[in-house]
């Protein structure tokens, strides 16, 4: 083979690696399986035929991934800024710019059209408050100029239930709310604890987070706070009759557990816990796998 046709083929995986890195595969990741939570519950405890799942989980992970990547284009100046973030490709300079951008937007339109179409229009619009939500209000509108972003970008983050229960019913029940009040409250005391890891990080980018905006004592009594409001909220499926009196002592389990690292991070002298941060996604993915086993 030609050198300069195997540089060319090394240069493009390059490439095509960068921006899968760009969408954010883990946050997609998590994304699908909460929207399988409301695929499943909205078909009434029976997976859809095969095709409204993939079209579902095709026309969601794309516009997610369009959004985070979205993201990383807006944030690509205080990104260089971060230790965390400095090596990503837009702020390591890797990457176009413009083709980034171009990539992104496609990725957030095209894919909404497409579940409109194939999935139904309420699937594409609660999708499209979504996009919106973490795209404009939060990233463009919010995080750098007030600590109480992350409360907006949880709301962004809670629909992809939603549009799995839409998804199936085209209507939002119970069920849906129920999973969307989850994480909504899930998601506080999970980007706490990262923020607080990486306080210095946005200090230095000059994003007010709550460690930078309020302190670390503040932040870690946010965290309790949000963990224990968690544990009603965690119940409201039973409550709803969505789920039984084994996802009741599943949740009523998870939650002291998730509250007992909580408690032992706000009374140690520690400033940041990365055990709480990965707990809260053992508990996510835990709680939803016994709400969905409870109901078979």
């Amino acid at each position: 083979m030609d050198q300069s046709i195997a540089d060319q083929q090394v240069s493009a995986k390059s490439v095509l690696s960068e921006y899968i890195s760009l969408s954010k595969p883990g946050i997609v990741g998590l994304t699908l399986v909460a929207a399988l939570t409301g695929i499943y519950f909205g078909n009434h405890g029976v997976m859809p035929h095969w095709g409204l799942i993939f079209w579902t989980f095709l026309t969601l992970g794309l516009s997610t991934a369009g959004a985070c990547m979205m993201n990383n284009h807006y944030d690509r100046d205080i990104d260089q800024l971060m230790k965390r973030t400095m090596k990503r490709a837009l702020a390591a300079g890797s990457v176009s710019e413009k083709q980034v951008f171009v990539v992104a937007l496609l990725l957030m339109i095209i894919p909404l059209a497409l579940m409109a179409w194939m999935v139904n229009p309420l699937a594409a619009i609660v999708t499209s408050v979504g996009v919106v939500g973490y795209v404009g209000v939060y990233t463009m509108l919010l995080k750098r100029r007030t600590p109480w972003a992350n409360q907006f970008g949880g709301i962004a983050g809670a629909v992809p239930p939603m549009v799995g229960y839409a998804a199936v019913t085209n209507e939002l029940g119970a069920a849906a709310w129920a999973l969307f009040a989850i994480m909504v409250v899930w998601q506080q005391p999970h980007a706490l604890a990262l923020a607080l890891k990486y306080r210095e990080d946005y200090a230095r980018a000059n994003v007010p987070v709550i460690p930078v905006a309020c302190g670390v004592y503040a932040t870690k009594l946010r965290i309790l706070i949000y963990t224990m409001v968690l544990i009603p909220v965690a119940m409201t499926p039973w409550y709803f009759d969505i789920s039984g009196t084994i996802y009741l002592a599943a949740s009523i389990i998870l939650s002291a557990m998730f509250l007992f690292t909580a408690v032992r991070f706000y009374l140690s002298d520690r400033d940041s816990d990365m055990r709480v941060f990965a707990f809260s996604i053992v508990y996510l993915i835990l709680l939803f796998a016994v709400m969905i086993i409870d109901s078979i």
